[in-house]
């Protein structure tokens, strides 16, 4: 099957014009895919597709824990990255072990965490508009 090229066209436009804060959530949503891949890999018996899509949401979390601020971020991103670590490390042994149970665990933290960014982006967003003067919110408006 040929992947169809506007699509293709289309997703590198989302990325490209994406905020940091929509890539984060895409990178969780991307992360979450992969589990769920593995998953139905692991009931198909697919070892190279369990292998690959864990692999993948490894990818994904190592990205997270590689671009957290510990200066800026304090206990927050130290607390963070010590979840990340964990996420990687079961992910490793679920990819060894072909484990389901571990990948549930650590797709239930994935999904957790990006209903909190989403939570937190839009409380930001909503804060950042009541902090804006009027005559700036009239002209974003129109």
């Amino acid at each position: 099957m040929n992947p169809n090229p506007y699509l293709k066209q289309y997703q590198q436009t989302q990325i490209q014009t994406a905020s940091q804060e929509q890539i984060l959530l895409m990178l969780y949503d991307g992360a979450i895919q992969f589990l769920n891949k593995a998953k139905k890999g692991m009931e198909d018996k697919d070892i190279e597709s369990i292998h690959n899509n864990i692999i993948g949401a490894q990818k994904i979390i190592s990205e997270f824990m590689n671009t957290l601020d510990m200066e800026t971020g304090g206990e927050v991103a130290k607390n963070l990255y010590g979840l990340y670590d964990y996420m990687y490390f079961k992910l490793v042994q679920a990819n060894v072990k072909r484990d389901v149970a571990m990948v549930n665990e650590v797709l239930g933290y994935l999904k957790e965490l990006r209903r909190t960014w989403d939570q937190a982006i839009k409380i930001a967003n909503k804060e950042k508009i009541n902090d804006d003067p009027p005559s700036q919110v009239n002209e974003r408006v129109v």
